[in-house]
């Protein structure tokens, strides 16, 4: 017996040195050139600082990850592990910069395996190459001619939405009426979808998608993350629904053929004659409604929490407002020359977005080995960059939980600081959409009410959006006609 334990135990040994040895060359390859990984952690096997990174979200602060790291390690690069991924993290306007200018070149877009889950392709094409598709569609819709014909819809249904969700209540809860307001323009005016009963019943589902997109992915029930992958699915099922029906209209004269992406989407072929098929565009009509009412809807509850508590800040928007206001006529709606006027309106947005990105940051994967700042990151490496890093940083914005407009006058912060849309080629090719819905949302708002917080000291969760904790319920005091 004793014969058959030695050789077994002789393995033993051998096989767990070759895995310290795998080990340590894994993680000290690259310092042979001379440049060293750099400085962190990677916490436990597999979760790695996966809890730590959300749940300082989860607390309402999600910047302390960044900032102890930052501090810990004296470097604005540092490594780490999260949701299964050993990641570099980069921070502040130079790493912003690197990042942005060599998009497609050292890095290039990359989404969390959960992401592809949640949203899996029926052309069993990743999240990234839906993406690139999607970017390569999209400027017919967001260029600035067809941004202005928008402009009259937004107020029209801004004005349905405040008349229906707001008017002749004491108090309302804002989060849940703001995402009715972007939703209810995302599907107007991507799938000319707008009767109120049926924008609510597609929107119910969205609110499980959120939260489970950036989860840990493990897929049980009662997971946020079999929730998503659950409402995901659901949503694809009514869209396809309404694909099929609007197939019908098209092929009898009943829908025009420029009336919505939905329409550009079934009549338009590839360059090899294509075309897309009713899941692809179920796919794709998915993504859009997501990314054009969830990042809008958690900027218009900011703006309304922060006019809350700045009564000054109030009345320069609400003086800004009502010159508009006073140059129209009766039931006129507004157009693109009246948001042009709207500058300080968008300064204080865009205050909002500072202190509440609505995009904490984005990922990146990376395509071959380089060094940055005297440290080896890896191919294959992840990269997460971080809004934060900059828009809370006192060197680049003195007093940074000051809320101060005039940051945004004149030419505004430096380049690479102020970056709620992101940067470079990847910037969110939507932001002019959502500036326009922003400031449509604050034009209807201002000129109604005054309001105020009813639960003043409500704590705000990240995940993996700002949200307040109830939702941000106030008492509306409707402006004297």
């Amino acid at each position: 017996m004793e014969l058959f334990f030695v050789p077994l135990f002789s393995s033993l040994v051998l096989f767990v040195f070759f895995c310290f040895l795998l080990l340590f060359y894994k993680n000290n390859k690259w310092r042979s050139s001379g440049a060293p990984l750099p400085p962190g952690q990677t916490g436990w096997p597999f979760i790695g600082e996966s809890y730590e990174f959300l749940s300082t979200g989860w607390k309402g602060y999600p910047e302390k990850f960044i900032f102890d790291r930052i501090a810990k390690h004296s470097s604005n690069v540092f490594k780490t592990s999260i949701l299964g991924e050993h990641a570099a993290v980069f921070c502040g306007a130079a790493c912003n910069k690197f990042l942005f200018s060599n998009e497609n070149k050292l890095v290039q877009a990359w989404w969390p395996d959960s992401v592809n889950k949640v949203f899996p392709s029926s052309t069993q094409t990743s999240s990234k190459e839906e993406a690139i598709k999607m970017r390569k569609m999209l400027p017919n819709f967001l260029k600035p001619d067809a941004l202005q014909r928008y402009v009259g819809t937004m107020d029209s249904i801004a004005r349905r939405h405040f008349e229906s969700g707001w008017d002749n209540k004491n108090e309302i809860v804002v989060f849940p009426l703001a995402k009715t307001y972007t939703f209810w323009i995302a599907c107007k005016l991507f799938v000319s979808v707008e009767e109120p009963s049926q924008v609510a019943k597609l929107l119910e589902p969205f609110s499980a998608i959120a939260s489970g997109i950036i989860s840990v992915p493990i897929d049980l029930p009662g997971t946020p993350f079999n929730s998503a992958i659950k409402s995901s699915k659901r949503i694809r099922e009514m869209l396809w629904k309404i694909i099929k029906q609007r197939k019908i209209d098209l092929a009898e004269g009943k829908a025009s053929p420029t009336q919505d992406i939905l329409s550009h989407m079934l009549l338009t072929s590839d360059e090899n004659g294509k075309f897309m098929s009713e899941l692809d565009i179920a796919d794709k009509i998915l993504g859009l409604l997501i990314g054009g009412h969830d990042t809008a809807s958690s900027a218009c509850t900011f703006v309304v929490k922060f006019l809350a508590e700045l009564p000054e800040i109030y009345d320069g928007v609400y003086k800004e407002q009502m010159e508009i206001v006073k140059s129209k006529g009766p039931g006129e709606l507004l157009n693109w020359d009246d948001i042009q006027k709207m500058k300080y309106s968008w300064n204080v947005a865009c205050e909002v977005l500072r202190l509440a990105p609505p995009l904490q940051g984005g990922f990146r994967e990376v395509l071959t080995d380089f060094s940055y700042n005297g440290f080896s990151i890896p191919k294959g490496w992840k990269i997460y960059w971080t809004a934060n890093s900059t828009h809370r940083n006192s060197e680049v914005f003195p007093e940074p939980l000051k809320f101060d407009p005039s940051r945004f006058e004149g030419t505004g912060p430096p380049p690479f600081t102020f970056v709620p849309f992101g940067g470079g080629p990847r910037m969110c090719p939507g932001k002019e959409y959502a500036r326009l819905e922003i400031l449509v949302f604050i034009h209807n708002l201002v000129k109604r009410y005054k309001w105020e917080k009813i639960i003043p000291d409500e704590k705000i969760i990240v995940n993996p959006m700002p949200i307040p904790a109830k939702g941000l319920p106030i008492r509306l005091f409707p402006h004297k006609a």
